[in-house]
């Protein structure tokens, strides 16, 4: 039988399931030479379970409370005030009783002491339960004790406590509730220091809280505290508050708050010496317990106790370097559009198909761009590439060359990195030499593409086993020649070049802003665009057919089309589909990851998207779309020579203008198709990796296909050598994953684990407005529809897509809506870029913009200017 009360000197780190996380660590900080904790005790979960054990109403409340989910706010709120109601009557096991009873005695009953909650699911590396659970103070006598753990148990069932449960995936069934009881420290000031800046991320900076008397009031949000910032030996800042309120513990029991004397409000809570002392304790702890802390502390008579220790659960890993120098890291996904973690073998995947190494940190990628800010052209460089493109990353990289961050190398006389030239510098010589291209160097390009799949889908089907994946990582190879060829490059890059061109010559000849998006609608050849339209003739293909539209409302099932020719126009439906499938099923949310589910594999995916094109537009939706911004971006160029001839010098700038706008509608089209050529490669590799997958299920090496995916390609490499395989390492990367998916990756992040953050600097606009990068021009006005997920999306004509980021996929929600607004995106990101091809008003890159703007709210997007208004 479990123990039912343990004293923290016998905790040990096994029994987080009997002590709960906060006592764990308060066990284990006991045992720190050098830290002081006040004296107390566990009363353990067993003792929880006890009381509960045979109580029928209890689990009969528990297992419906189970069924809920966070929006079932009433339900939740009656039972958990049922289950409360159950727990404040129930009667303490005597043993329990006992237990306490002989601990309070060796302590001394006469002393106050505190009771705390510690439930089995807090303190944990990812989940921290901060509040969730109740604490009572300043409690005196046997008997209130006994009551007050009670109290302690009920708030395991707080509805804030519950909704918390239920959104971090914790089963209620399998949380319980330690209690401890701990001697009373009645301080002179106390407070919360954070080992790592809760703000910044800065794991060198020491952040610490303080007020006068118990925590309490801090907590609480009472009064406001001093704030004093540490780093190494040094207090680097100080913010002194008006405390004008402190909580003390009163002699008989509970607290009380007692106003603070006009000479104190503004005295420093804690000395100098005091503040490098606390600091010096917060490291020590840091140190033992192997990761960034909150700790709240406390104190008295000049000793500080700590009273409590968890991880900081808030802050981004950093990725690892190789050496104790300065770093600075760039986001790969912010630039990719794809956010979101990538499971182990989609990392290596990807990792194997880019050029330089990548740093992994939190299930995402990033690039080390210290070398380059060490050499001034090199940096010069790098910022004019995030200037044109990614303006919150150019800025955050700005702040950090101003810090001196990062020092500059001699200059060396090798080095030939040259700072670009504006586009303004780009006429005649330069113009013409880059006007060389080939317009067929394109079909050469797609042919070439379309080649090497072909001949890769026959060759992958001779090859199992070890073969398989050396066969993978030379084609990968093969890949990287065609995804970074000279002359693709050179496609893309001149057509880039040409937009920035004319944006910036049309504004200072003809005061024309953006010219460049009216010029890219329609043009021919961008796989990405003619996905969305295929899929408006899908759904015209549908739209006929009453009997097979009814059968798609109601469908759930992944083999829906094997029902589909049984209906009415079943059989042209399932063609048209397959058709679709053929070209674009390898196509998904988050692409680039090759564990993500594809269309191929889950076509209902495509259901909700097919059924709002019939509801939302007329047949022929597609081709009139096409044709209108064809006829747009040909008045446009037409409406734009004629006004340049009217100038000083017209037939001159006309005639360059026709070449640049020749190479936007001539190449312009091309920059979608290397991308749509890697996840073509990569959806054939992942059928036969499943297949690799299935065999090693048969042997009973793994559970399910989908192991592999947290797996890295070595790793499986070697599972299906030996087919031996340590299942744990699948259950701890599925773990990890779940904690990866709740951050939220950083653009730029520095080897102390600080978090850069770029701003937007312009002036002139309304001033609550929501700014971020202008990328495809027009203003409109609609209603916002914030979607994370493409398949839960639901739009209504003239609605404005509002979502944290868009790679190709989404393009067949973008037939639909009337504007676009992302949290991550830049100038040439392949949400702007279809986005202008559609003419659709566009701003990416909002920080937080699924928070700020509401779902359903009336907005404003103004893509010339790249702002939000709230309407």
């Amino acid at each position: 039988m479990s123990a039912l009360v343990i004293g923290f000197e016998e905790v040990d780190n096994t029994q987080l399931l009997l002590v709960g996380g906060k006592g764990l660590h308060l066990g284990e900080l006991s045992k720190v030479e050098g830290i002081q904790v006040p004296e107390g005790f566990c009363v353990t979960t067993a003792g929880f379970q006890q009381a509960l054990e045979h109580n029928e109403p209890y689990h009969d409340l528990l297992n419906r409370l189970s069924m809920l989910n966070a929006d079932n706010r009433n339900q939740i709120d009656e039972i958990s005030r049922k289950i409360r109601d159950i727990i404040l009557e129930i009667e303490i096991p005597s043993d329990v009783v006992k237990a306490v009873t002989l601990k309070l005695s060796q302590l001394g009953e006469e002393h106050a002491y505190a009771v705390r909650s510690s439930a089995t699911s807090e303190d944990l590396p990812h989940a921290s339960f901060a509040g969730q659970h109740d604490t009572y103070l300043n409690i005196i006598g046997k008997e209130s004790i006994i009551q007050h753990i009670r109290k302690c148990w009920a708030s395991l069932f707080t509805e804030r406590a519950v909704i918390y449960r239920i959104l971090n995936g914790f089963d209620h069934h399998q949380v319980h509730l330690s209690v401890i009881v701990q001697k009373m420290v009645l301080p002179q000031a106390s407070g919360i220091l954070f080992t790592a800046d809760p703000v910044t991320s800065n794991r060198k900076l020491l952040s610490i809280d303080a007020s006068l008397g118990l925590g309490e009031a801090l907590v609480s949000g009472l009064v406001s505290a001093d704030c004093y910032k540490v780093q190494g030996e040094d207090i680097v800042n100080k913010r002194i508050a008006a405390k004008k309120l402190a909580i003390y513990g009163v002699k008989e029991g509970g607290t009380v708050t007692r106003e603070i004397g006009p000479d104190l409000q503004k005295t420093q809570t804690l000395t100098d010496e005091q503040i490098l002392q606390l600091a010096r304790i917060g490291r020590q702890i840091e140190a033992y317990l192997g990761c960034p802390q909150d700790i709240e502390w406390c104190l008295d008579q000049d000793n500080f106790y700590i009273v409590q220790s968890r991880p900081i659960t808030t802050l981004y890993p950093v990725p690892e370097a190789n050496d104790p120098d300065n770093h600075v890291y760039v986001s790969v996904g912010h630039q990719q559009m794809m956010t979101d973690p990538l499971k182990p073998l989609g990392m290596s995947i990807f990792q194997f198909t880019s050029f330089g190494p990548r740093y992994k940190a939190g299930g995402r990628l990033f690039v080390d761009v210290t070398q380059m800010l060490a050499s001034p052209e090199s940096r010069e460089k790098l910022l004019h590439t995030f200037g044109q493109h990614e303006p919150l990353i150019h800025d955050a990289i700005s702040t950090i060359i101003k810090r001196d961050f990062i020092q500059i190398w001699p200059r060396n006389d090798k080095d030939t990195l040259n700072p670009p030239k504006s586009n303004t510098e780009m006429s005649s010589s330069g113009l013409q030499a880059r006007s060389e291209i080939d317009p067929e160097i394109v079909p050469y390009l797609i042919k070439n593409t379309q080649t090497s799949i072909e001949a890769l889908k026959q060759t992958i089907q001779t090859k199992s086993g070890l073969e398989l994946m050396d066969f993978i990582q030379e084609d990968i190879q093969e890949l990287k020649k065609i995804l970074f060829d000279k002359q693709s490059s050179a496609v893309i890059t001149a057509a880039m070049d040409a937009s920035l061109w004319i944006n910036e010559k049309m504004n200072e000849w003809l005061g024309e802003k953006n010219a460049a998006d009216t010029l890219s609608q329609s043009v021919p050849g961008n796989i990405t665009s003619e996905m969305g339209l295929a899929l408006l003739e899908v759904a015209d293909v549908i739209r006929p057919f009453p009997e097979v539209i009814d059968y798609l409302q109601r469908v759930k099932d992944d083999y829906f089309m094997d029902e589909l020719v049984k209906l009415e126009g079943g059989q042209e439906v399932q063609d048209a589909l397959y058709d679709y499938l053929s070209k674009y099923g390898m196509r998904c949310a988050g692409e680039i990851d090759i564990t993500r589910t594809r269309w191929s594999e889950q076509p209902t995916i495509l259901i909700p998207i097919l059924l709002g094109n019939i509801k939302n537009l007329e047949p022929n939706a597609g081709t009139r779309k096409f044709e209108q911004g064809l006829q747009e971006a040909l008045n446009k160029e037409q409406e734009l020579l004629e006004r340049l001839l009217q100038l000083p010098d017209g037939a001159q700038k006309a005639k360059e203008t026709k070449v640049m706008i020749d190479r936007i509608r001539n190449f312009s089209g091309y920059r979608e198709y290397p991308n749509y050529g890697m996840v073509n490669r990569y959806f054939i590799y992942k059928q036969a990796l499943l297949k690799e997958a299935e065999q090693l299920v048969q042997a009973g090496v793994i559970h399910e296909q989908a192991d592999i995916y947290y797996l890295t390609y070595e790793e499986l490499q070697e599972v299906i050598r030996s087919h031996k395989l340590d299942y744990q390492t699948i259950s701890k990367r599925k773990d990890e994953y779940k904690i990866y998916e709740k951050l939220t990756p950083p653009r730029v992040i520095t080897s102390d684990g600080e978090i850069i953050t770029g701003e937007y600097k312009r002036g002139d606009l309304p001033s609550d407005a929501i700014i971020g990068l202008p990328v495809s021009s027009g203003v409109i006005e609609g209603r916002a529809r914030v979607i994370i997920h493409m398949e839960e999306a639901n739009l209504d004509d003239g609605d404005i897509l509002v979502t944290s980021f868009t790679d190709p996929s989404w393009t067949a929600l973008f037939v639909s809506i009337k504007g676009l607004v992302t949290e991550v995106g830049g100038l040439m990101t392949h949400g702007a870029v279809i986005a202008r091809e559609y003419g659709l008003p566009a701003v990416v890159g909002v920080e937080n913009a699924t928070q700020r703007i509401q779902d359903g709210q009336q907005i404003r997007v103004n893509g010339t200017e790249g702002y939000i208004e709230i309407l």
